[in-house]
This record gives C-alpha cells, sequence and structure tokens, in this order.
C-alpha cells in the first residue's frame, strides 16, 4: 500500500488543485494532509475531498509535520510531495518505477532551471557537491522534499530528523552512512514564491556530522596545523622565537581533530544499532 504525505501549512487554494489530481490517479492509496497549524480552511478542503488529515495545534515546522505524517501512515512505501503545488502528481509514477528497481529511498531531483532562483540553485549544487564528495557516491539533489521511501526503513531516524526545513539533507545522509540505496529521478518543479528556510553552513555541519565528522575537521585541522607550522618558520626567522599565535594555532590543530575524532566514533556507535 502507498502513503502519499502532504505537510501543508495555509495551503488551502494550492490542495484545492492538488487533492483532485492525486485522488484521480491514486484513488485506492492513502493520501495524508498534515495540517501544521494552518489559519486558512486547509480542513475543510480536505474534509471536502476526503482525504485523511492530520492536524498541529500550532506550527511544528515542515520536519515535524514529516514525522507526523510518517508515524500516521499505513503504507509500506511512503511518498512525500509539498502541498504548494511545486511537485507534480504525474511524477510519482517515476519515482516509483525507479523505487521498485531495488532502491530503498528515491528522490526528485531539480535541476538547475528550476531552482526557485540563481542563487538557490547555485547553493543547492555546492551542497551536492560537498555532499558527494563525503559519501563518495553522486548526488543530484540533498534537499528535495519529493521523495519515496521504504516506511520501515524512514521510521528508524525519526528521532534523528529535525523538525526545520532540514529534514531531507538528514534522512539522505542517514541513509547512505547505514549503507541504504538511494536513487534519483530528474523532475520538473513548478517556481514558488518565498525565502529558502536553508542556510548554507547548516547544511554543511549537518553533511559532515552525519556522515563522516573526521572527514570534515581533519582538512580544518590541516589547515590549522601547517598554518601554525608556517607562521613558526616565518616568526622564527625574522625574530629567532616561537611565538604565542604559532602555539595557538598548533594546539587547535590537535583538538580540531580530537573533536572529529570522538564525533566519528560517536556517530559509529548511533548507526551501529541499526541494521543493514
Amino acid at each position: 500500500m502507498l502513503s502519499i504525505i502532504l505537510p501543508a501549512k495555509n495551503e488551502a487554494s494550492q490542495l484545492k488543485i492538488l487533492l483532485p489530481e492525486l485522488l484521480s490517479k491514486y484513488p485506492d492509496e492513502e493520501i495524508i494532509v498534515v495540517n501544521d497549524g494552518s489559519t486558512d480552511d486547509t480542513i475543510e478542503v480536505c474534509e471536502k475531498n476526503n482525504v485523511k488529515i492530520v492536524t498541529h495545534p500550532y506550527s511544528k515546522g515542515n520536519g515535524a509535520s514529516i514525522k507526523t505524517g510518517a508515524k500516521a501512515a499505513t503504507g509500506e512505501i511512503l511518498v512525500f510531495m509539498d502541498a504548494d503545488g511545486q511537485h507534480s502528481v504525474n511524477d510519482i509514477s517515476l519515482l516509483l518505477e525507479k523505487y521498485h528497481k531495488g532502491y530503498h529511498m528515491v528522490v526528485g531531483s531539480r535541476t538547475l532551471k528550476t531552482q526557485a532562483n540563481l542563487w538557490r540553485g547555485i547553493a543547492n549544487k555546492a551542497y551536492n557537491l560537498l555532499a558527494s564528495w563525503i559519501v563518495g557516491h553522486t548526488i543530484l539533489d540533498l534537499t528535495s522534499g519529493f521523495r519515496v521511501v521504504n516506511a520501515m526503513k524512514f521510521r528508524k531516524f525519526l528521532y534523528l530528523l529535525p523538525n526545520g526545513f532540514s529534514y531531507p539533507t538528514t534522512i539522505t545522509m542517514s541513509f547512505f552512512r547505514i549503507g541504504y540505496t538511494v536513487g534519483y529521478v530528474p523532475v520538473n518543479v513548478a517556481s514558488r514564491n518565498g525565502k529558502s528556510h536553508i542556510r548554507f553552513f547548516l547544511i554543511i555541519f549537518k553533511v559532515g556530522t552525519l556522515y563522516s565528522p573526521l572527514k570534515l575537521f581533519f582538512p580544518i585541522s590541516l589547515v590549522c596545523f601547517f598554518t601554525g607550522v608556517g607562521y613558526y618558520i616565518y616568526t622564527y626567522s625574522i625574530q629567532g622565537r616561537f611565538t604565542n599565535m604559532s602555539a595557538l594555532l598548533l594546539i587547535t590543530s590537535m583538538l580540531v581533530f580530537l573533536i572529529g575524532l570522538v564525533s566519528e566514533q560517536i556517530t559509529s556507535l548511533l548507526y551501529s544499532k541499526e541494521d543493514n
């Protein structure tokens, strides 16, 4: 059975269009709208279309809505898509086709042309390149919220998912870390208004700390180490002494490396209880 989950906050106008399309194409599947504290007539629209609705008494965030929907779903396969109309109902079949080829999660990857703006497209490209380097696999879209996933495996990581907008990054890196198979299908998305809720440095540290912290901290440690050594050589040749700044840089290098090493061990313990 399939469960289609739509986190929604004040998206009644789009749901009036989207829900009939979903019901027409998937009349026998479970459709769940997670109403994240909407102040419009989202509840009335869902009741009119006779779909399952779960309501938060106040807004908790996109990630919280995803977790609520996953807990309420009864299907073996979960489909997550935005309720603002940017994802096409017709593309669900493309993701499912890829999923049934043996993938545990399939993500609808956006092209640069379909990003909300040029800056967001460039930022997402940077996230993808960074994540691909860390995991050793090509990641086409790290932050897409349009995905099909195995319900049982997804629920294993609910406790890790944040309540905000970075849940796609967290679940993607968690799946790669545990060894599950992740696939991508190119899709077109409709343009939408609004500011991005994703922060560049948050994504970087999410990627690094969720998959391999040492791979993130070790280069920083090397930069501090060689800067300290270089500064020591420079000051020794000029002043004939070892300066406090050189000592600070070398000590910082050692501390950053040890933090990364400890974080790596904690990450390993975090995922060791999960089945491959």
